[in-house]
């Protein structure tokens, strides 16, 4: 995938990091959060992560997945609420899955994996029970609508996919890909400008 190297989305962000530290409460808990340039939303969780987190749906037990994980923050905030997950955190950037590490181990959690590569690639032998996204719309809408497209072949029956997208930005057009991918969609939450949309696997 050739991308700008100093974006959020390559591969090898090729800046100089400038680290910084945030923290937030979500889902009625404290979290601190390493962040550096070159990986998103680096100066706070972003509305659309913080909306996706505040209203996703964690299965009791088995896998999750988030997909495209930044420096963390929707997967360590569900390991922490439910420890009898496994967690697994995925991301094309490298610094970012470095971060969601040191993220993981800041806030003692212990229930998450970390896996460096592009969309589903290195987790293709395993099958979830939900996957969770704040989607890169600025990769493009073909690798957004990837992730969904190939989410099925990914998840168990009655897995769920749920992700977060802006309501004027692609909203309605993403809806439609879940919709046919899944034969159902609906939406979890509104609010700020997104919308927090979900599809499960018959």
């Amino acid at each position: 995938m050739n991308v700008r190297a100093d974006h959020y989305f390559s591969q090898h962000p090729s800046s100089r990091p400038r680290y910084g530290l945030i923290r937030a409460r979500l889902r009625g808990r404290f979290f601190e959060f390493y962040t550096a340039s070159g990986v998103f939303s680096k100066k706070r969780v972003d509305l659309g992560t913080h909306l996706l987190i505040e209203n996703m749906v964690l299965p009791e037990y088995g896998s999750l997945l988030e997909m495209g994980c930044g420096y963390g923050a929707v997967g360590i905030v569900a390991a922490t609420l439910n420890p009898h997950l496994r967690v697994f955190m995925i991301d094309v950037n490298e610094r970012a899955i470095r971060l969601a590490r040191a993220n993981a181990q800041r806030n003692e959690v212990d229930n998450a994996e970390f896996r460096w590569g592009f969309l589903y690639e290195p987790v293709d032998e395993i099958q979830f029970d939900a996957i969770l996204s704040n989607p890169p719309v600025s990769a493009g809408m073909r690798i957004v609508k990837r992730i969904i497209e190939q989410a099925p072949l990914h998840l168990v029956r009655n897995g769920i996919l749920e992700i977060v997208v802006r309501s004027k930005i692609g909203g309605k057009i993403l809806m439609n890909v879940m919709a046919e991918a899944f034969d159902n969609v609906e939406v979890l939450a509104r609010e700020s400008g997104y919308r927090v949309l979900a599809s499960k696997k018959p």
